[in-house]
Formats: C-alpha cells, sequence, structure tokens
C-alpha cells in the first residue's frame, strides 16, 4: 500500500490538511560479487546482496545471461545468485 497522499485531521468543524510525499531509497549492494577461480568442469555459485528486493540482469561482458541448464538464477529477498554448471575455459 502507497503512503502518500493528503492526511487530513480532523476536530469538530475544523481541519487541517498535509501532503505526504515518499521518496524510494536507491537500491544499493550491500556485499559485492567477489572474484572466483574454479577448475574447467565444476560449478560456481556468483553471490551478491542489495539493500533492498529489486530485480537483477546478470552479464557476462555485454552479453545478457538467460536461465537455462548452464545458468541458473535464484533470488531469493535481497540476496542474488548466478550459478553457472559445467564450468569452460571459454566461460572465464
Amino acid at each position: 500500500e502507497n503512503d502518500a497522499g493528503d492526511y487530513t485531521c480532523v476536530c469538530g468543524d475544523k481541519q487541517s490538511t498535509a501532503s505526504l510525499a515518499v521518496h524510494a531509497l536507491p537500491v544499493l549492494f550491500k556485499e559485492e560479487l567477489k572474484n572466483e577461480e574454479v577448475l574447467e568442469g565444476a560449478s560456481v555459485s556468483l553471490r551478491c546482496e542489495l539493500t533492498k528486493a529489486a530485480p537483477v540482469q546478470w552479464k557476462i561482458g555485454s552479453k545478457v545471461l538467460k536461465a537455462s541448464d548452464k545458468y541458473q538464477m535464484r533470488q531469493p529477498g535481497n540476496t542474488a545468485e548466478l550459478v553457472i554448471h559445467d564450468l569452460e575455459v571459454k566461460d572465464a
């Protein structure tokens, strides 16, 4: 529910009204991604934590990753996680 709007205090036939504006806080990284070194053929989990839940997009270079057998994306609460399966040298 949105808390922004006009609020009124009424006392008998008198009233006072004020307008309330609520500004969203920016989403920030509470915990950044960490560099990883993993052996070929293994899986790795990359994880970061945000200050509040928000949609994220995972990329390698400029290529946007899509969920597949290789890339698994989860976002429980404020944590965003990318699991990369069956790592290949070309994934580096």
